[in-house]
């Protein structure tokens, strides 16, 4: 029964009225099922809330409940996510920037839209903790006063925040301009020199593995850095001197900037690190040398990355689609190839380039007819899922290609309750088939019960609205609980079905 339940609470067709029943009867994982329904009215929420505590929370994240619906003495938990939503009371804020309890400060510090004097108050607060996160998310002016704060943690938050200024990014990057960090989170509870062994079997210690400090806060200045490196806004003059870092993970932050001279990006071009190098072919700022040369790496996921760079050459990604393993994914130079660049890789005696064309979805008709034709399998996998196909090309490819392009053909959104029935009929089964027409929009009732015959597809047709009500209720008592659960939630459940299942309070 509480799988059905579960099920039910996420029916969309069920009627308000039975919501209500449901609610009276909710537990908390029904209760999960109940505050994501679209439908759900205020006066539901707050009685969804008085009954399961735990749903309150995220009822106030999804705005369904008010100021009004709370009490922060009782709930400050409620509270604090209204104060996350702008939808709290702006003299909740002072009270909990006093509040004895660290996480609720804490909580506070991450909320938007804070009166000064508060933003004062969390800004001089004794736990480095709540300082931290109020670094994390403040206005440019504060985080630059907080750049200069004697604990290194803080530090780190402000290189992190989206809002922090250029300059003070930059001088965290360097340490130029700013007085040292007094402190951090392993000299202030370690004896120094420390570094936090990675296999620490201690049960109070949450140091981070490799945490270290020799006097100059070693590992919270590299996160500090790393976070710096990352930041969009940190000014490219500041980085330039990483590329040659000891640190990987600096190297590494630094690969995927798009603002990189040419010097910097040749220089990561041969780093040891192969996922250096990854991150470097997917930046649009390599240029076409560059390109060229990253297109022979060694490694095969710098190459597949480089096939995702969004301005690689046309034959450059063709020759990588010919020898790399990019998968079933459509391209972002692909996607921006214009209409000649389209017809001249559909017309490409290269079936990796008529591959990757394939894969878009807003070809012509006439070419994507013509692909449809295509001898290469691969090439007829790409192009099938692409709408707009007649049945009869559809069923052309099958004939053709056989198993090899079912599933693909299955997921044709076209694709007419007839072709799926076939498909869901063919010998020898193809197990991922079942499982695309389980969730077709055209899936007919016959192509949907020889899906329940498969375990994986079985929770998926269980919901569809085609399946024969009576079907579907039988699978309420099935012995898989995400079957019981899909049933329940399957909007053709009869209404009387749905009340039954239902207690009444």
């Amino acid at each position: 029964m509480h799988h059905v339940l579960c099920g039910l609470a996420a029916n969309k067709s069920l009627p308000s009225e039975l919501v209500d029943r449901l609610i009276a009867v909710a537990d908390a994982d029904i209760a999960v099922d109940l505050a994501q329904r679209a439908d759900l009215s205020r006066a539901q929420a707050v009685a969804l809330a008085s009954r399961v505590e735990d749903s309150a929370v995220p009822l106030a994240y999804a705005g369904l409940l008010t100021a009004d619906d709370v009490d922060p003495a009782t709930r400050p938990d409620v509270a604090l996510a209204l104060l996350a939503e702008r939808a709290g009371r702006v003299e909740w804020t002072r009270a909990f920037a006093e509040d004895p309890v660290v996480e609720r400060r804490e909580k506070l510090a991450a909320c938007p839209g804070l009166p000064p004097d508060v933003v004062e108050i969390l800004a001089t607060d004794p736990d480095v903790r709540v300082v931290a996160e109020l670094a994390s998310w403040t206005s440019p002016e504060t985080a630059t006063g907080l750049a200069r704060h004697p604990h290194a943690e803080v530090r780190r938050a402000v290189a992190a925040n989206e809002a922090t200024p250029p300059a003070v990014l930059a001088a965290l990057l360097s340490g130029e301009g700013l007085p040292p960090a007094q402190r951090c989170s392993v000299c202030e509870r370690e004896q120094i020199p420390f570094t936090h062994d990675p296999r620490c079997s201690r049960p109070d210690c949450d140091l981070p593995s490799g945490a270290s400090c020799e006097g100059l806060h070693e590992s919270s200045t590299h996160e500090t850095q790393r976070m710096a490196l990352h930041h969009p806004a940190t000014p490219t003059e500041a980085v330039l001197s990483f590329a040659g870092h000891p640190s990987l993970l600096l190297r590494w932050a630094l690969a995927a900037r798009p603002d990189l001279p040419p010097e910097v990006c040749a220089r990561l071009a041969s780093d040891p690190n192969s996922g250096v190098r990854a991150d470097l072919a997917e930046n649009p700022s390599i240029d076409d040398a560059l390109v060229r040369i990253l297109a022979t790496d060694r490694d095969h996921e710098v190459r597949r990355r480089l096939a995702h760079n969004p301005l690689v050459p046309l034959d450059v990604l063709t020759d990588l689609a010919r020898a790399t393993k990019i998968g079933a994914t459509l391209l972002p130079r692909i996607a921006s190839a214009s209409p000649d660049e389209v017809e001249k890789l559909a017309a490409s005696p290269n079936p990796a380039a008529r591959m990757l064309v394939a894969q878009r979805r807003d070809l012509s008709p006439v070419v994507r007819d013509a692909l449809a034709t295509d001898s290469d399998a691969k090439v007829v996998k790409s192009i099938a899922p692409h709408p707009g196909l007649s049945e009869g090309r559809l069923r052309a490819m099958l004939e053709r290609h056989g198993v090899r392009v079912a599933a693909q053909v299955a997921a044709n959104p076209d694709a007419p309750p007839a072709l799926l029935e076939t498909l869901a009929r063919q010998v020898p089964p193809v197990p991922k088939v079942f499982r695309v027409i389980a969730g077709h929009r055209n899936a007919s009732a016959p192509a949907l019960l020889a899906c329940l015959a498969d375990a994986r597809a079985r929770p998926v047709a269980a919901g569809h609205p085609a399946l024969p009500p009576s079907v579907t209720e039988g699978l309420l008592t099935d012995a898989d609980w995400r079957v019981v659960e899909a049933a329940a939630a399957n909007p053709s459940l009869p209404l009387d079905v749905m009340s039954d299942l239902i207690p009444r309070p």
